[in-house]
């Protein structure tokens, strides 16, 4: 059924940015929807960013509004995170995921799920 691959990740000091991708194209069907997770040591896995693919519409947790920004690429189905202002909290390893239907940020909606790929902020 193919798998997500996300690129990207790394260690910046706050304040910083790191610009993460995650394609879909191995995958047998295009997904509606695709989605930014991340989870912290000792933590639950919560929602960043989703975006319909194909549309407009994106979704973010309130701890990321206005410094995470979710876009597409059409082309090759893939998505990208763009963080700006990074914080020590934001440290996580960040996971991409796709779902067949719907968008909203909960984690067991997701069918698939990259390997993820880890984001470290210094303070």
């Amino acid at each position: 059924q193919g798998q997500l691959v996300e690129s990207g990740g790394g260690s910046v000091q706050a304040g910083g940015s790191l610009r993460l991708f995650c394609t879909a194209s191995s995958l047998t069907y295009r997904p509606d929807c695709m989605g930014w997770f991340r989870q912290a040591p000792g933590k639950e896995r919560e929602g960043v960013a989703s975006i319909y693919i194909g549309g407009i519409t994106t979704y973010y947790s309130d701890s990321v509004k206005g410094r995470f920004t979710i876009t597409q690429d059409d082309a090759n189905d893939a998505v990208y995170l763009q963080m700006n202002s990074l914080k020590p909290e934001d440290t996580a390893m960040y996971y991409c995921a796709a779902r067949r239907i719907g968008c909203r940020l909960i984690p067991d909606e997701y069918e698939y799920w990259g390997q993820g790929t880890q984001v470290t902020v210094s303070s």
